[in-house]
């Protein structure tokens, strides 16, 4: 008879957050090395404008950022719901005038119980490939428009839709001095899939004001809404108000963006988390 104690889900998700870790710097280390610049190109933009090219989504900059959520009150236990979205972002100039900047985001997600005979599960989810069409000369109002993608990547039904998604895309954001404001947004609809699990449709909207101060360090608040519309009424939207502090500094020369924020869910489904606090990484890859 086996008698050691089950792991803990905490536990359970630090184990499995080393692995990814030492996954993802693996990858970070190739990727730098393939895009290290040549002697006796530019030299590299400082931290203050590394700061305000990170908070550009469609920037001609190779990034990666790692965006760990962790989501308390999920479910009817009030469970952590832990949500790391690793989304590698990839600009290609396509002619003098335009730029295609392709934004994938793969979730890999820890889901507590959502219900009685309901286990706990952890795995990859639905991943998502965004792509804006966007001009290539720099102004103060930038603007991206394109399709976004989804695909029935989930490993556990828990952790997806089982649901082919499209739908369009759009951003736009003003630079104005030290601060950086805009909006990401896109609208899916489903279109094959598992039949049994219904019809798909999600509005999603990421809001973000950010306020660079000296040396790369900035003030920023960008909750991400939604809008579930297969949902009833008062399991629609959920709506979260919060902000944080962010830097950009350097280990090896590699530059990297770090932000650290909270955010309080005014308004959320049955179920879902009641607050949150996001931790990212973004490696950057200036050119």
């Amino acid at each position: 008879m086996d008698h050691r104690a089950p792991m803990s889900p905490l536990r359970r998700i630090l184990l499995r957050l080393a692995a990814l870790t030492a996954i993802v710097s693996i990858e970070a280390s190739v990727a730098m090395a393939q895009e290290a610049t040549p002697a006796g190109e530019s030299q590299a933009p400082n931290e203050s404008d590394l700061a305000k090219q990170a908070q550009n989504p469609v920037a001609s900059l190779i990034s990666v950022p790692l965006q760990n959520n962790f989501n308390f009150g999920v479910g009817p236990n009030e469970d952590l719901q832990y949500l790391l979205n690793v989304q590698p972002v990839l600009p290609f100039r396509i002619s003098d005038d335009w730029n295609l900047i392709s934004r994938t985001i793969l979730p890999i997600l820890y889901q507590p119980p959502l219900g009685p005979g309901i286990g706990d599960e952890f795995g990859l989810g639905d991943i998502q490939m965004q792509f804006y069409l966007s001009p290539a000369k720099a102004t103060s109002f930038i603007w991206g428009v394109g399709p976004v993608l989804q695909f029935p990547t989930g490993t556990d039904l828990t952790l997806g839709n089982e649901q082919w998604a499209a739908g369009p895309a759009a951003v736009a954001l003003i630079m104005d001095g030290p601060w950086v404001v805009g909006a990401l947004a896109n609208q899916l609809w489903s279109y094959g899939g598992n039949r049994d699990r219904g019809e798909f449709s999600q509005l999603t909207i990421q809001p973000f004001v950010n306020y660079n101060l000296r040396g790369g360090w900035y003030l920023v608040s960008s909750p991400i809404i939604t809008a579930n519309w297969d949902a009833k009424a008062s399991d629609t939207w959920t709506v979260p108000v919060g902000g944080g502090v962010g830097t950009i500094f350097k280990i090896g020369g590699q530059p990297i963006n770090a932000q650290l924020a909270s955010y309080y869910n005014v308004e959320r489904p049955d179920g879902g988390p009641e607050w949150s606090i996001r931790f990212q990484l973004q490696l950057l890859f200036p050119k």
